[in-house]
């Protein structure tokens, strides 16, 4: 396939066209090429997609797929208006963001509400907090929709992904701190849903949607898995035997100001229950059914430490620093015995 990857210089769009090219694909990548670097066997095009005329450098090709990763909600309009009439398939990569209830676990792309599109004068996310974020996805998917039909393209509600060249601390947090042993500061309840998606499984699906004309909508995600399952599957992909778990209850922490899902003085992957106990436990059956393949977890493990290791600067540190983990622990086992 002739693949075009809007964007393809960092995280989910370089590991898709990096498995495109190893498939054997003729891969282009049109980004600014100002976050990062596009594999070197694809084709890099610079384009400014803040400019209307900005995919110009594309003029009078076509392509057999497309996949748009974007947040801005004129560049996907800019998109649609240059290329959807020379691609022969669409993929637009959207998020769980979308959905207006985080409330309730078991839901799909099928019945789930999602959120009012961003307001005509909000182009995209806005300030550190990502502002916007799901109601500007809510935006381009419609846009999506109302140039190619409502089957016309695979829209794909991305869920928490991680692995290699993750650019969050999210799951690194998890692999770094397990691999430095000790007594673990472990969340909530060992019962507790997570759920997340392999950056290069994503990138297999979003390639296995191109070349079979998977169209929809649907949740990118894999099964969610308890707490205990997946701290214990971390330690596994380390070797470490037996890591020496300590539960600490939601409320001691949140009243100790940890913080909930990623940054300073968090912990990654967590969130309040029950207020957001749907946000990571979603029905996935949808689309493992439609080509959804997803590897053991000891392989992200692996894959990230490897990355983590190869490229220690591109980690970004965020989490619950030792320090304050070794001060909740100890207020915690006062709490316990007292």
């Amino acid at each position: 396939m002739r693949i075009l990857v809007l964007g393809g210089t960092q995280f989910l769009g370089r590991a898709l066209a990096r498995l495109a090219v190893a498939q054997g694909h003729d891969v282009t990548c049109a980004a600014r090429g100002v976050s990062g670097a596009a594999p070197a066997e694809a084709r890099f095009v610079p384009v400014d997609r803040d400019d209307p005329d900005g995919l110009a450098p594309l003029a009078g090709e076509s392509f057999d797929a497309v996949v748009d990763v974007t947040r801005q909600v004129s560049h996907a309009r800019h998109a649609l208006a240059a290329l959807a009439d020379k691609v022969g398939h669409w993929s637009f990569v959207s998020t769980i963001s979308v959905y207006a209830d985080n409330t309730t676990p078991g839901q799909n792309a099928a019945d789930a509400p999602v959120l009012a599109p961003a307001p005509p004068d909000v182009d995209g996310p806005v300030g550190p907090d990502h502002r916007w974020y799901g109601e500007c996805k809510v935006s381009i998917e419609r846009l999506v929709r109302e140039r190619l039909g409502e089957d016309g393209a695979f829209i794909c509600r991305a869920g928490l992904i991680v692995g290699a060249e993750d650019p969050s601390d999210r799951f690194p947090y998890w692999v770094r701190r397990l691999a430095a042993g000790g007594e673990v500061l472990a969340p909530g309840r060992p019962t507790d849903r997570v759920q997340f998606v392999d950056v290069a499984d994503l990138a297999a699906w979003l390639l296995h949607a191109g070349s079979t004309g998977l169209a929809g909508t649907y949740d990118g995600t894999g099964p969610a898995m308890s707490r205990a399952d997946l701290l214990a599957g971390v330690a596994a992909g380390l070797g470490v035997a037996d890591p020496a778990l300590t539960w600490v209850d939601q409320d001691f922490l949140l009243a100790r100001d940890v913080r909930e899902w990623s940054g300073e003085r968090a912990l990654p992957l967590w969130v309040r229950l029950p207020e957001w106990g749907g946000l990571m436990d979603r029905d996935a059956r949808p689309a493992l059914d439609a080509g959804l393949t997803v590897r053991p977890l000891s392989d992200t493990v692996r894959a990230t430490r490897a990355w983590m290791a190869a490229e220690p600067a591109a980690v970004r540190q965020g989490g619950l620093d030792p320090a304050d983990e070794a001060a909740v622990l100890a207020e915690w086992q006062a709490v316990r015995d007292g």
